[in-house]
């Protein structure tokens, strides 16, 4: 028997395999990147609801980023996720020269090159409505973007290695409308009215929109929205490695 590739090669080619698969399906792109395209441009050129001062663009091109993240991390590695364990795909890569690890670590890479051409697309949409970010943003933009991928994509496993794939396919997207809506990530959790404005400031997906929007308005790491994915990020983490099944 020949010997199995080195590890980094193996989950290279299953995250640029992930990768693929993740882009051929219609409706995952249809989440991740055309729904989030066209909240973009409603959002902008709507005049309601109101987004507190400031151009609205600048309001909704960072939470429409940070949509994009919940698509891809939460919603379609769900549902991907959640299929392949009920096919079995997930038990015969586990038992795979792989290994769980491998394919775990595969996945976050898979999902983080999606994200990259959300952002692509996502930007050159603002920028054409007249986005324009500082480039010291940057730097906290990735900071917040690592964290975010981090939870929802252990939200997204904890739903997938839980539930069945069907009631994960309903949830995802149920949660997802959810958090576009109310969940602080279009409509900053500030211009929400009391208590939900409160209620929503400690949602994961409204630190992810808040830390995008202070990323690119004032350049730093607001210590809530920080704190607050932090805290989800473990919680979710850790249930997830508890709770996983690798088959039904």
């Amino acid at each position: 028997m020949s010997r199995p590739a080195p590890t980094a090669a193996r989950v290279r080619a299953q995250a640029t395999f992930d990768t693929l698969t993740f882009l051929r399906n219609g409706e995952q792109t249809l989440v991740s990147i055309v729904l989030p395209a066209l909240a973009l441009v409603g959002g902008v050129l709507a005049p309601w609801p109101d987004l507190g001062p400031g151009r609205r663009v600048d309001v909704v091109v960072p939470g429409v980023l940070a949509l994009a993240v919940l698509s891809s991390a939460f919603t379609g590695q769900a549902i991907q996720t959640g299929f392949d364990r009920r096919y079995g795909v997930l038990r015969l890569l586990g038992a795979s020269p792989l290994g769980k690890g491998g394919l775990v670590l595969a996945r976050v890479l898979a999902v983080m090159v999606v994200q990259v051409i959300q952002f692509v697309v996502l930007s050159a949409v603002g920028l054409a409505m007249g986005w324009r970010p500082d480039v010291v943003g940057v730097l906290p933009f990735v900071v917040f973007w690592l964290l975010g991928t981090a939870t929802f994509v252990g939200f997204a496993l904890l739903f997938a290695g839980t539930l069945r794939a069907e009631a994960t396919l309903a949830l995802s997207n149920l949660v997802w409308v959810l958090m576009l809506g109310l969940g602080g990530v279009l409509i900053p959790g500030s211009s929400l009215p009391e208590p939900w404005s409160r209620v929503v400031s400690y949602l994961p997906s409204a630190a992810l929109g808040d830390g995008f929007r202070s990323a690119f308005e004032h350049h730093g790491l607001p210590l809530q929205p920080l704190l607050v994915l932090l805290v989800w990020g473990a919680i979710l983490c850790t249930a997830a490695a508890r709770f996983f099944r690798w088959s039904d």
